[in-house]
């Protein structure tokens, strides 16, 4: 009988097909499916029965008023990538209206709808928060025993803390096929909640969401507002070799597109560096792009703001690019070593932090002498180079291939 699995070293509690009837919610648990693979043994209609087996938004109740909310997401749409911030307890949900020749909310699972109905009553004037269904938070988990098992995130709430109105709630426009179309991005929090028990369940299921057998948490939301986020600070800020080498098939298509443009270019790659980090962060500003004969080893160099607009306070970087040999295709790739780190901490002045991009990776003691003598460099590596172009838009080689083109010629 299982009751654990090994996810990188970690050990997290498992739940068998047979045993999840009766199972309370554990955060980061996985519940596993049955192991025929067939959609009557997914497990989230078991765990939480009216919820359905199929599809990112399941609700169960009538009317404006859930129950609930199930958010089940896979992982892996490129185009709407889904995200949980484990540092801050910060969720990134896309609604369902995700192809052209619909309307926003004319979803025919009417996720859209859900949304809007939850923000609505989060920002209401005269009654807030009445009437939001708690959210249940799921990613795809396959493991041996089942195609269809499942991770639970956890018990999330809608909107995050110091975020407005305007913001939580974001219809952004997409393009297929030469056609516009509106999509939701939704900001939910985590909230503080590492059971969520049977007898709140079952309480739920009544239509009664504000027991005592819900998570404290939950409770001081709904009466006060207050969010408690399940933080989970990390016990190591030193990113393995494998942690920085693209864990997808379009991460390492993309890297290799980046490799193949610049790997005789390096100045040209400099230019394309400082833009990598300007769209991790809209407070990024790139003064200038550098040379090496007159910046004094830095590619670039510019200013991350940290004030108010009318009234702004400025931190200065300097920025390093290392065009090496990516891991992809099976090649061993060309690490950023400790002398290059060692050459752009040289180069920061007192109140500046470095940044260093690359298409390979940093090597282990590089990155281990950086953390442990609490130098301020941020580290940008293949894989990170990937991500951030996929979640700024340039989710195919296509696109990115279109991107080097326009703007990077070499």
């Amino acid at each position: 009988m299982r009751n654990s699995t090994s996810i990188g070293g970690a050990v997290v509690k498992t739940f068998q097909f047979e045993n999840i009837s009766n199972a309370d919610l554990v955060v980061d648990a996985i519940y596993e499916s049955s192991a025929d693979g067939q959609l009557s043994g997914e497990p989230i209609s078991k765990l939480l029965p009216g919820s359905g087996n199929m599809g990112g938004f399941r609700v169960s109740g009538c009317g404006n008023r859930k129950n609930w909310v199930v958010l089940f997401s896979t992982g892996q749409d490129r185009d709407w990538p889904d995200s949980l911030d484990l540092n801050t307890g910060k969720f990134i949900y896309f609604g369902d209206n995700k192809t052209a020749g619909h309307e926003l909310h004319g979803t025919r699972a009417g996720g859209n709808k859900v949304l809007r109905h939850a923000f609505a009553r989060l920002h209401d004037d005269k009654a807030p928060r009445v009437e939001v269904s708690p959210f249940f938070v799921f990613k795809k988990y396959q493991t041996k025993h089942g195609a269809r098992s499942v991770q639970f995130k956890g018990l999330a709430v809608p909107g995050f803390p110091g975020m407005s109105a305007t913001e939580d709630l974001v219809a952004v426009w997409k393009s297929a096929d030469g056609q516009r179309f509106q999509n939701y991005r939704s900001t939910f929090t985590i909230l503080d909640a590492p059971v969520v028990s049977r007898a709140w369940i079952a309480d739920l299921v009544a239509g009664n969401s504000n027991t005592n057998n819900g998570p404290k948490a939950w409770q001081d939301w709904v009466a006060t507002g207050t969010y408690r986020p399940l933080v989970a600070e990390p016990t190591t800020v030193i990113r393995s070799v494998e942690q920085q080498t693209p864990d997808t098939q379009l991460k390492a298509s993309i890297l290799e597109c980046i490799w193949a443009q610049f790997k005789d270019a390096p100045v040209a790659f400099e230019a394309f560096a400082a833009r990598i980090y300007q769209m991790t962060d809209a407070r990024v500003i790139i003064d200038e792009i550098t040379r090496g004969t007159i910046d004094g080893g830095r590619d670039a160099i510019g200013r991350y703001l940290l004030g108010l607009p009318d009234d702004p306070v400025y931190a200065e970087f300097s920025l390093e690019a290392k065009c090496y040999r990516p891991p992809i295709r099976g090649h061993s790739p060309n690490t950023v070593g400790v002398k290059e780190v060692s050459r752009l901490i040289s180069r920061i002045r007192h109140r500046q932090f470095g940044v260093l991009v690359t298409t390979s990776v940093i090597a282990r003691q590089a990155y281990e002498e950086v953390r442990e003598d609490r130098h301020p460099i941020l580290f940008i590596s293949g894989r990170d180079i990937a991500e951030i172009l996929i979640t700024n838009g340039f989710n195919t080689v296509e696109r990115v291939a279109a991107l080097l083109v326009s703007e990077f010629q070499v």
